[in-house]
Order: C-alpha cells, then structure tokens, then sequence
C-alpha cells in the first residue's frame, strides 16, 4: 500500500491518515487504513461519498470481531460509525430500530426491556448491527434475516436509501448489500414476550458462550462456516488441529473454530494458520471449510 494517502473531500468529523485498525480490532494485528474516517452523522457521511474518488475503494468496519486486517494494510477509507449512530429505540409493533454502530448486545437489552422476544441471540453476537446485517450474523438457531424489517444505507456513491430485507438476498452468512456500502440503521421485529424469560434466555446465551468460547483472549470469533451437514469445530478438532500453532497464532484449545493471537502473532500468522486448518480437514474429511471471517487489506 502506498504510504502517500490521497487528497479527500471535506468532511464533519475526522480523517486520520495511516489509521491504526489493530488498536481496535479483536485480534489486535494487522497494517494502518490508508484513511480512516470517522463522520458525525449520516448526512455527513453521504456527502462525503458522493464527493470521494469512485475509483476509490471504501470499507465499513466496526468493532473488528470478525476481521483479520493484513498486514500491509487497507488501500483507500475505512469507515467507522460514530457512538451518535449507535442509538436504539422502541417502536410500536414490537419492533426496535437501532443505528449500524449499536452493538448487538444493546438490541437484544432494549428489546428485553420493552418485552419483545425473539432477538436474544443477539446477545451472542459480539459485533455491530451493521455488520451483523451485512453477514446475516446468527448464533444458537437464529440469524439476522428471521429479525430485520429493513435497513437504512448510504451507497458508494452517497445515495441515501431504504431497503426492505428481502431484497439484501441472505443466505447462510451472506448478504448482497453491495461493495461499499454502509448500513447506519435497521429495524427489527420480535414477538410479544416476558422480559424475565426473555432475560433468563439471554443470561443462558451468555453463559454458554463463556463456558465454550475463548472470550476474553484476542480472537476473531468464528473462523470458518459450519458446512452443510457439519459442525466446523468438529471437523477441525477430528483432523487433530486443537491446539495447532504457528508462532504465536494458535487453534484455541477451548473451541476449535477460533484462532487466537497469543501475544506476538501477524496477521500472516493467523491466515496461514487458517490456510493449514482448511488443508488438514480437506486431506481429513474431504470437507472445504469456507472462512467466515473476513479477511482485508494486502500482504505485506
């Protein structure tokens, strides 16, 4: 990546050059944005856009759970959500509409509150609304699709627009929200519930996470897609890879679909140790796994 950063149009908030995303995101590796920017708003955002370079690339990142950044970096904008669009409220109709930098946690705490079940699983998700609309994110039965209304997005070319969910064609972790484009709302429905039992459900989420995930270690989550008729972790655990290490990046010995940063890891580290997971349970089982994770930037 260039170390020159490109001349960008004005914008209401800020533009850092050379923005460090390892100081954020969950595996703590990885190369600088060539820019990183921050708006203040929605409008401030879509007039940025439509005055950026097309040619330009644009990536909307935020808080970096599911994310391997290479270690060369991000070419063009990395676009992060303000905490001004990370608001949730309750509208009738059971529905609850939150700002793409809402955290999944605080939709399924609102809902909670106002008796709306149905979006406990996202107590599981440990990332932003906006990227959970972009993969379908889901956990424990659910996923985004079987909650969303709609969605509010800024298009590359800074178009304001609304979609319904059907259009956004999700399947099993994947989206057709185009390249570029940045989710700031989206609305979903639940169902009448009791916010005790709606609790206790998402206290059994929480639990159960910390009980099988390596939680409190620098992770990127789930690395690879369970396939069709498969659980990932078992397919990697039987291909003897719990435990496995390079360097300092390593299969989690807790939960075999996670990798871990021990200290000292590259990001080269990391996918090279997902590269040889995938090898060994393809010369194991036959099985491709398909990452999960979303792997960015350019090798270094």
């Amino acid at each position: 990546m260039s170390s020159v950063c490109m001349a960008l149009p004005p914008l209401r908030g800020t533009s850092q050059p050379q923005g460090s995303l390892a100081d954020f995101i969950w595996f703590r590796t990885g190369g600088p944005a060539e820019w990183l920017v921050r708006p203040d708003d929605v409008q401030s955002l879509a007039a940025f856009l439509a005055a950026l370079d097309p040619e330009t690339p644009v990536l909307p990142v935020g808080v970096g759970s599911n994310l391997i950044v290479r270690d060369g970096g991000v070419p063009g904008v990395v676009v992060r959500l303000p905490k001004a669009m990370a608001k949730v409220s309750i509208e009738p109709g059971n529905r609850v509409r939150a700002g793409g930098a809402a955290m999944g946690i605080s939709v399924a705490s609102a809902a909670r509150d106002a008796g709306i079940a149905g979006l406990e699983f996202l107590r599981g998700i440990p990332g932003t609304v906006g990227g959970a609309v972009r993969m379908n994110a889901g956990a424990y039965g659910r996923d985004t699709s079987n909650i969303l209304v709609e969605i509010t997005l800024v298009t590359r070319d800074g178009t304001v627009e609304t979609w319904p969910a059907a259009r956004l064609g999700y399947t099993y972790r994947h989206s057709e929200l185009p390249e570029g484009a940045i989710v700031v709302e989206a609305l979903f429905e639940g169902v009448p519930g009791d916010p005790a039992t709606i609790g206790a459900e998402m206290d059994r989420i929480a639990a159960e996470r910390e009980a099988s995930q390596p939680l409190r270690s620098r992770t990127g989550g789930s690395t690879f897609k369970n396939p069709e008729g498969h659980k990932a972790w078992a397919l990697i655990d039987a291909a003897g890879c719990r435990g496995l290490r390079r360097g300092d990046a390593q299969v989690s010995e807790k939960h075999c679909n996670f990798l871990l940063n021990l200290g000292n890891a590259s990001s080269a580290d990391i996918e090279a140790l997902g590269e040889e997971v995938r090898a060994k349970v393809k010369a194991h089982s036959g099985v491709e796994l398909e990452w999960e994770i979303q792997r960015i930037g350019v090798l270094k």
